[in-house]
């Protein structure tokens, strides 16, 4: 990959458990900041369904995003992005939620 801001923000989501995948998501795509080529309404309410399912804390409270750092530090990073980027990196955290997904349920 020629673009280190986009290798390094993809090696962050690669260390990330499930959760804070979903997490990083939601803020993607609840973000007026993000310029997606995707619904990002149906991709919220997607990923706010799977959180739902496996973050009891999530379920029950309302959550404050702020308290996830790594997440606030990999939104401001995808925020300085140019739009191809911040797609290139939002399409290969989609793609890996939904194979973990799968795997889990398997």
């Amino acid at each position: 990959m020629d673009n280190e801001k986009v290798k390094y923000l993809i090696d962050m989501i690669n260390d990330m458990d499930l959760t804070n995948k979903l997490r990083l998501a939601i803020c993607i795509s609840n973000s007026s900041c993000t310029k997606l080529k995707y619904d990002k309404t149906k991709m919220y309410k997607y990923f706010d369904t799977m959180l739902k399912e496996i973050d009891e804390e999530y379920r029950t409270t309302f959550i404050n995003f702020a308290k996830y750092h790594l997440i606030m530090f990999s939104m401001a990073k995808i925020m300085k992005m140019t739009k191809e980027e911040q797609n290139q990196v939002t399409l290969y955290l989609f793609n890996t939620i939904t194979a973990e997904n799968h795997l889990q349920f398997m």
